[in-house]
């Protein structure tokens, strides 16, 4: 990321954060079940193919509602309903879409005691939001800027990731830590081009610029997760 690294930021990238994180996996779950993550080299495809396919839409997501929160006095205010509805579009996965809404609400409990301001008000009035909204608005209110948003959502991406392999495969840790670096070098470029893709949005007004990208295998992976009988995560 890029910026001074508050306080506020380090708190909304620490995995202590009562954000529901800790309840999913990113998909890791329903790879290690079909032997299709098994080592450290496995989940190091997993999160290249994740930031490459599909990284830039939550970071984009949560750029641009970092740089909409951050003009509390813009005019006309946001349509904050258009911008969740555009992260639901890029979300193909009915499933995904509920695990973006629900750890969007429980990072919004703790931002609202946290951070509270006008733009936080007008995502509790939604009633469920994709969780990058969320994280962009807790970034702006922490003094972060857009790119340091998109990192934010890119840092949660791998780490999510990276904490589901070792409770389910039980890696060695140190040696998933190095994989979790190797991808946040890899991260940077992506959270650039996101938060790049989200300020031409913003500029416009139109969550419709937001970048699409997707990755079909991901979402039918996560479909076939939410039909399990038993798992050891939300998703």
């Amino acid at each position: 990321m890029a910026g001074t690294l508050t306080a506020g930021l380090l708190l909304l990238a620490d995995s202590r954060l009562p954000s529901g994180g800790h309840g999913h996996s990113g998909g890791v779950e329903a790879l290690v079940e079909r032997g299709l993550i098994a080592t450290t080299a496995d989940l190091e495809v997993f999160l290249d193919g994740r930031l490459r396919t599909s990284g830039t839409v939550p970071a984009a997501a949560a750029a641009a509602a970092c740089g909409l929160a951050a003009h509390p006095d813009r005019e006309p205010e946001p349509d904050w309903a258009s911008w969740d509805e555009a992260v639901s579009a890029r979300t193909p996965s009915a499933a995904l879409r509920a695990a973006s809404r629900a750890q969007g609400a429980a990072l919004l409990r703790t931002v609202t005691l946290a951070w509270p301001g006008p733009a936080v008000e007008a995502l509790r009035a939604l009633g469920g939001v994709h969780h990058p909204l969320v994280l962009g608005v807790a970034a702006a209110a922490a003094g972060g800027t857009p790119l340091d948003a998109a990192g934010l959502a890119l840092h949660h991406m791998i780490g999510g990731a990276c904490t589901a392999a070792v409770r389910l495969l039980g890696l060695d840790p140190l040696a998933v830590a190095a994989v979790a670096a190797r991808a946040g070098r890899r991260a940077e470029a992506v959270a650039r081009t996101a938060g790049d893709a989200a300020a031409a949005a913003v500029a416009d007004a139109d969550p419709a610029l937001l970048p699409g990208e997707s990755s079909p295998l991901h979402d039918v992976l996560a479909q076939l997760h939410d039909s399990s009988e038993a798992t050891l995560f939300a998703s």
